[in-house]
Order: structure tokens, then C-alpha cells, then sequence
């Protein structure tokens, strides 16, 4: 790669920091044109892997994807040994991965005689291919070594990548792979969408689902093998799997998941290059992996729809919601419309509510204009009167409705209507209303008055 660490020994293995002006040219792509291309090509395989990835993860085939790429090694090792037997160049890059691409498909093969013609689950018979390919690899591996031609001549780099070994014109392989896998992952995006979700309907309906199957698992193949000296054959699946399961934190919908996790694995891929240009004794392949893993963690926690904070938020906020609630229902049930201190103390000991969430449920209350403070506790207001005549009619018309239709005892009702009773919308109310009426059930009209 173009920006080489200051050496002050051969056993120096510290890198020297980037300037800021080195920094923006290989951002900008003006790093030299095998950087650049370098860049480029990873950028792409993300993307690719992005989008592929996410109908593997949609078909629940992402551990597949692990064997396929341990599966290539023996592939690798023995398109070297025939390339240099015939006397071509063993080393040549479209050589090796179309090795790599026929073990790799004979052990997904494998894995799928295991499943048809064994009681094996499939993730044994994973383990079990996994293992004895990758053995197998290594194996071969060490012949080659000992082989008079030559040494390995650098295969060991496909186990973990070495993007600094690539050269433009193994970079343009790759995008190129990459593209042509993007090209037809959209071509056939409504196919993959209908298997990816419903295939026993396709199934039904008359899709080749089979034909469809092996086309998702040709994508993976050709991502897979594109991605093996960038990334390695280790880590490459994780490109194929982190990319939408990060998306999958932003959207619910298809297409806005497909978009998001090209974008994800394209980021990853294009600051990976860049952070192994600029510090070139890191390994591209594991901080591509990294990359991805960061942005893996941020969509986890700060993704609006199903991050971890988004969550938690609405979570508390409906656990004050309803605490609120109980207290509007205490209250509006006592003939003053006033709790006293000692009646909440005891309300917050009977729910397992903290001084300090008690404290926050009667602020947000007071915040609301639900509740009035009183020298002898809190006093409803009539918004609050109003809330709580609600919750205390829901409580009582999903107690008879419990008692009425699942024939189970009064005694018994109390905490499954304490559950519900918050949730109940409006219409489904007046369902339960219609019901006991229908059966002839008095339907209380809420509070005292029922």
C-alpha cells in the first residue's frame, strides 16, 4: 500500500500516525492508483456482500456461508498444485479462486447429502464439513511447501487476508465479481424476496424455488471466493452476515434493509482499506471486519426503531405509563378522589416501585395535570379523574370478560387484568362491551358506579 510506516529496525512493528493531508487524499481516492483501486474493489465486495447477505440471513443460511468459505482452501491448494504440474502460473489469482469456488460448492453439496440422507441438524453437518475441509486444506498446504517448485507462494494469505498482496488488476477481479453479484441479486429481487420469506407459498404458487435456492447460494459462492484475499477465508463471512444484521436495527422493510446494508458493508470495505493504507502493518481484513463490527454496535444501540437505547427508552416510559395508571385508578376508586401517603407507601410497596420511581411516577403525574399535591397525599384533577375512570372500567370489563367467556374464578383474574387492562384500545372496548352484553353480562360502566 501507498503509505509505508518509518522503520527503525527490523523488528520495529509500531506504525507511524498519518498526516492529516495523507489522511484525505486516500479518503479522496488520491492515494495512488493501486490504493486507490484497492479501495475501490473492497468497497464494492462490501456492498456486495451487504446485499447478498441479506437474503442468506433471510433463508437462515449464514452459517452456510462459513462452510462454503472454509471449503475453499482445499480448492486453493490443489488449483495450485495442477496450475503448476501443467506449467502455468500457480499463483494466478482467477486460478486459484475458481478452485477455491469448486470445493467450496462441493461442500455445501456435502452438507446437503447430510441433511437428505442423515438424521445430522444441519448445524453438525456444518461442523462436520467445515472441520474436514479446512483440515483437508491444511494439509495440502504443507505439501505444497514441501513441493520442489516452489514454496506456497503466498496461499497462506487467503486464510486471513492480505489486501496489501493485492494487486490492480486482482482489485478489479474482485469488484468485478462483486458488481456482477449486486447486478444479479436485483434482477432476481422479487424471486429471492418471496423464497427469502414464505418458499412453502412459492412452493405452492410454482416457483423454481430450487433453482432460485442454488442462484442465492451461486451469489454467496461468488462473494465468498471474491472476498477471500481481501478479507480471508476466516472472516469473510462475516461480511456476508454483520452487514444486514446491522441493518436490520434501522428498518423494518425489505428494500430500505437491502439499500442500508450495501451502505454498511460498503463503509466498512471503504474505511478498512483506508485505515490499512494509511497504517499498513494492520491487517486489512480484520479491521474491515472491525469496521463493520463498529457500525454493528452503534446500530445496536442508537438505531431509533429497535436499538438497545430506542428500547429501553419506551420500555421505562411505559413502565411509568402504567404505574401512572395505577395510581389514577387508586385514587379515582376512593370516594374523596385523594391517595394519602400512607396509601401510596403501601401502593409502592405492594408493585415493587423505588422511593425514586415513585417519586418520578407522582412528578410526571403532576408534569401531566393528572394529580395535584394536598397536605394528606394527591388529589385528581379532572383530566386525571378522566384517565383514571378509564383504567378502572377496563379493569372491570376484562374481569368479567375473564370470569364470563374463560370460566376462570374471580379470585384468580386479578393479575391477568392488571396486565391487560392498560392496553386495551378503544375499539377493542367496544368489542368487549358488545360481548357481555350479547351474553347478558351487566357491562360496568366504570369506577364506583360499577
Amino acid at each position: 500500500m501507498l503509505f509505508l510506516a518509518q522503520r527503525g529496525s527490523i523488528t520495529d512493528v509500531s506504525d507511524a500516525w498519518p498526516t492529516f493531508q495523507q489522511v484525505l487524499d486516500a479518503m479522496l481516492l488520491r492515494a495512488g492508483h493501486n490504493t486507490t483501486v484497492v479501495i475501490i474493489g473492497t468497497t464494492l465486495l462490501g456492498i456486495a456482500a451487504g446485499i447478498v447477505g441479506v437474503f442468506g440471513l433471510l433463508r437462515k443460511r449464514a452459517l452456510m456461508a462459513d462452510a462454503l468459505a472454509h471449503a475453499t482452501l482445499p480448492g486453493i491448494g490443489l488449483a495450485f498444485i495442477a496450475a503448476t504440474v501443467l506449467g502455468f502460473e500457480g499463483r494466478s489469482l482467477p486460478v486459484l479462486l475458481l478452485g477455491g469456488a469448486i470445493t467450496g460448492v462441493m461442500g455445501v453439496g456435502c452438507i446437503q447429502l447430510l441433511l437428505r440422507h442423515t438424521r445430522l441438524k444441519e448445524d453438525a453437518a456444518i461442523g462436520i464439513v467445515l472441520s474436514v475441509f479446512f483440515g483437508t486444506g491444511i494439509v495440502i498446504l504443507s505439501y505444497i511447501q514441501s513441493m520442489h517448485s516452489g514454496n506456497q507462494g503466498g496461499l497462506k494469505s487467503f486464510i486471513y487476508g492480505q489486501t496489501a498482496a493485492m494487486s490492480a488488476g486482482d482489485a478489479m477481479l474482485m469488484g468485478g465479481i462483486a458488481l456482477a453479484a449486486v447486478v444479479v441479486t436485483f434482477l432476481l429481487f422479487k424471486e429471492f424476496a418471496l423464497v427469502g420469506f414464505n418458499d412453502a407459498f412459492a412452493k405452492v404458487g410454482g416457483w423454481p424455488v430450487t433453482f432460485i435456492d442454488l442462484m442465492m447460494m451461486a451469489l454467496v459462492v461468488a462473494v465468498t471466493v471474491a472476498g477471500l484475499q481481501a478479507v480471508g477465508l476466516i472472516l469473510v463471512v462475516a461480511m456476508l452476515i454483520i452487514p444486514p444484521v446491522a441493518a436490520r436495527f434501522w428498518t423494518e422493510r425489505l428494500r430500505t434493509l437491502v439499500i442500508l446494508a450495501a451502505v454498511i458493508g460498503g463503509l466498512s470495505g471503504y474505511f478498512g482499506s483506508i485505515v490499512s493504507a494509511l497504517l499498513p502493518r494492520k491487517p486489512a481484513g480484520s479491521v474491515i471486519v472491525l469496521t463493520s463490527g463498529v457500525l454493528f454496535v452503534v446500530s445496536m444501540f442508537v438505531a431509533p426503531a429497535r436499538g438497545v437505547l430506542a428500547m429501553s427508552f419506551r420500555r421505562a416510559r411505559l413502565r411509568l405509563r402504567i404505574a401512572g395508571e395505577h395510581v389514577l385508578e387508586e385514587a379515582f376508586e376512593r370516594e374523596s378522589g385523594v391517595l394519602e401517603h400512607g396509601t401510596l407507601r403501601r401502593l409502592a410497596k405492594m408493585r415493587g416501585w423505588t422511593v425514586l420511581f415513585r417519586g418520578v411516577v407522582l412528578c410526571g403525574l403532576r408534569m401531566d395535570r393528572r394529580i395535584v399535591k394536598t397536605p394528606q397525599g394527591v388529589a385528581l384533577t379532572d383530566a386525571g379523574r378522566e384517565d383514571g375512570a378509564r383504567v378502572s372500567r377496563n379493569h372491570k370489563l376484562w374481569e368479567q370478560y375473564l370470569i364470563s367467556y374463560a370460566a376462570i374464578a374471580p379470585s384468580h383474574v386479578d393479575w391477568s387484568v392488571d396486565q391487560v387492562e392498560h392496553v386495551l384500545s378503544d375499539e377493542l372496548v367496544r368489542e368487549l362491551v358488545q360481548a357481555l352484553r350479547d351474553r347478558g353480562v351487566a357491562v360496568p360502566e366504570g369506577g364506583r358506579a360499577a
